[in-house]
């Protein structure tokens, strides 16, 4: 565990301060929270590591599309328009708030997330709804749509918009290796071309992570998840997923594209710019700067 999670173990706090210290410039606030959460200060005028391209990329690329491509919703608009509508979800509704949505029009099934929702916030899965407590989801929505930091707390500029909105989606399920939830593929893109894979699996159990290179060899890598190990069979549409990933991924000098393939069918996770918010440990550490090594920073 992260030292600052040691003095300050409670998360809501640990947001209420960063909004405080909205601030503090991005270029001081970015080097305190790597030395906090790396016990390292990073090279920020002349940086080898991905880690630091990454606080980099944060302070000084912009392209407004990025905007669009982390709202879960607007997003949508992108992925149509690189001709893969197929690889959408099921969207069942898009809200402003918990009054809008007429429960008895949905399926017992599906997901609840709020459009500016990243790393895994505001993700609400129901497999049955005759069993939601109606008055804490509405208490809970409406937390979701009223409160938008000030800055972003890893001061991410792709998500530092104003729009927000509630959408509900078709809860997409699989067992796959034995593990429990879908099997999660994350592609990590440099210049649209696909370098390497990471495996999620178990995400809502015991989180584990592989490191793939992008013909699925595995790599002996670990970060600040449980490893699971050479025990993944390449999936059949992992090429079918890199032809993905490359379409989507062209517009940007690195982006992590998320996909889910299940029952023969590529599904869009998400467009992630700043991965773990660039705040991971490798081990080896060398695996920091091959990373680093492919992130060419052409800034806009």
């Amino acid at each position: 565990m992260e030292i600052y999670k040691k003095i300050l173990k409670s998360q809501s706090l640990r947001f209420k301060i960063l909004d405080m210290l909205s601030w503090i410039p991005d270029n001081i606030m970015l080097k305190i929270q790597y030395k906090l959460k790396l016990n390292r200060w990073p090279n920020l005028k002349n940086p080898q590591r991905y880690t630091e391209k990454l606080q980099c990329y944060k302070m000084k690329y912009r392209n407004e599309i990025m905007h669009k491509c982390v709202d879960k919703y607007l997003v949508r608009k992108y992925i149509e328009s690189k001709g893969l509508k197929e690889i959408l979800n099921d969207l069942y509704g898009v809200y402003d708030s918990f009054k809008e949505i007429n429960f008895d029009d949905l399926p017992n099934k599906f997901v609840i997330k709020s459009t500016n929702g990243g790393g895994g916030q505001n993700i609400i899965i129901c497999d049955d709804k005759s069993k939601l407590d109606h008055e804490s989801l509405e208490k809970t929505l409406d937390n979701w749509m009223k409160y938008i930091p000030k800055k972003s707390w890893g001061r991410e500029w792709a998500y530092e918009t104003n729009t927000n909105k509630i959408i509900i989606e078709k809860l997409l399920e699989g067992n796959e290796n034995n593990l429990t939830g879908i099997n999660d593929y994350k592609f990590m893109c440099f210049n649209g071309k696909v370098e390497y894979i990471v495996f999620d699996g178990d995400r809502y159990k015991e989180h584990k992570r592989n490191f793939y290179d992008k013909n699925w060899n595995y790599l002996d890598i670990e970060s600040d998840c449980q490893v699971l190990g050479d025990v993944i069979d390449k999936p059949n549409g992992l090429e079918k997923m890199k032809s993905v990933a490359e379409n989507l991924s062209k517009d940007f000098p690195f982006v992590r594209v998320d996909l889910y393939y299940i029952d023969g069918k590529v599904y869009f996770g998400e467009l992630t710019f700043y991965p773990w918010s660039g705040y991971v440990q490798y081990n080896p550490d060398k695996f920091d700067f091959e990373l680093g090594n492919l992130f060419d920073l052409k800034m806009e």
